[in-house]
């Protein structure tokens, strides 16, 4: 199996993204392209090709489950893994998430700590897991 390397990383809040990105390439080690603006993950897509998409659910212009619907039509997004990030984090909600298309949700606020370790183990059981069973990270 190919190794988890290539995130992109959709994050509004500068706060939230500065700490993730901490944790994601200076203590984890992945290549991040952050993208701030949910038309600029969908534009970025094709030229970076992820291995796994990191998506804030909300956000000022698109947000995240209509990002990963774009990227799904993209070559190539069909099937890269997402994982949604986000303080919604009712059972409900994660459901829907999970049923949009997503292999996790992270609830924020998340361990910047352990972000990455998290990430690389979405990455290396994504295959094990049901259809639509969710994988819910607190």
């Amino acid at each position: 199996m190919k190794p988890l390397s290539k995130i992109l990383y959709l994050e509004d809040d500068p706060h939230i993204s500065e700490i993730a990105l901490i944790a994601l390439r200076d203590i984890a080690g992945f290549d991040v392209h952050h993208c701030g603006q949910g038309q600029d993950a969908i534009n970025s897509f094709t030229e970076f090709q992820p291995d796994m998409l990191l998506l804030d659910v909300m956000l000022p212009d698109l947000d995240g489950p209509q990002v990963l619907e774009a990227i799904r039509k993209l070559d190539g997004g069909e099937s890269v893994p997402a994982i949604f990030m986000t303080a919604k984090a009712q059972k409900h909600e994660q459901d829907a998430y999970m049923q949009q298309g997503a292999i996790s949700v992270i609830v924020k606020p998340f361990d910047a700590l352990t972000l990455g370790e998290t990430l690389q183990s979405l990455w290396s059981s994504r295959g094990s897991q049901s259809a639509g069973e969710a994988h819910l990270v607190p």
